[in-house]
Parts: C-alpha cells; structure tokens; sequence
C-alpha cells in the first residue's frame, strides 16, 4: 500500500508564507512527477505546481513568482514554499503523485488534503 501524507497547512494572514510537505510512503519502486493540486470553494481542482521526474517544474500561471516546489528524492517529499499569500489562494491543497509500485504495475495517488486559508 502506497499512501501520501500532507502537512503544513494552516491560517495565514495575506502576504504571509506557508510551507506544505508531502510525504510519499509503501512500497515504492520509483516516483515519477509529484505535485500539488489545489481546490477552492466552488470551483474545480486545478494544478498549483508539479515537479517533474527530469527536474522541470509546472506553475499556475496565478502562482508565479510566489510558489515554489522542491523535491527530496532519498526521502520521497514534495515541498511547496507558498509566499506573498493572497485570499484567492485560500483553498484544499492536495498533494498528488505518480508512482511505480513494481516495474509493471504503476499508481496516481491523492494525499488527504490541507486546507490552507488566507484571511486577516
């Protein structure tokens, strides 16, 4: 059983800074691109940044320039450092990941979900 556990989250006032993690545990064979998604209040889950296997990143363009996600290879975490936090961010952050289980069998698996508010 392979399972994603997500920390970090919290209430921070606008212009602040948090610092997610995401923790990937099991049987794990290797990892391919782990990332985050977010999901505000009525809207649909979107991608907020992803750290490919080749060492590329994906941003939301909403989130450039503040955001920045970071990898621990040796201990299968994904960080995201969140900065100049805006209301319009305030949302579910999941963490998200690809991930070869053996050499044949391979799994996308969703964290738990940390809510992350920003509100003065």
């Amino acid at each position: 059983q392979v399972q994603l556990v997500e920390s970090g989250g919290g209430l921070v006032q606008p212009g602040g800074s948090l610092r997610l993690a995401c923790a990937a545990s099991g049987t794990i064979f290797s990892i391919n691109a782990m990332g985050w998604y977010r999901q505000a209040p009525g809207k649909q889950r979107e991608l907020a940044a992803q750290f490919n296997s080749d060492g590329s990143t994906n941003y939301a363009d909403s989130v450039k320039g503040r955001f920045t996600v970071s990898r621990d290879y040796a201990k299968n975490t994904v960080y995201l450092q969140m900065n100049s936090l805006k209301p319009d961010d305030t949302a579910v952050y999941y963490c998200n990941a690809g991930i070869l289980v053996s050499v044949y069998r391979y799994l996308e698996v969703w964290g738990q979900g940390t809510l992350v508010t920003v509100s003065s």
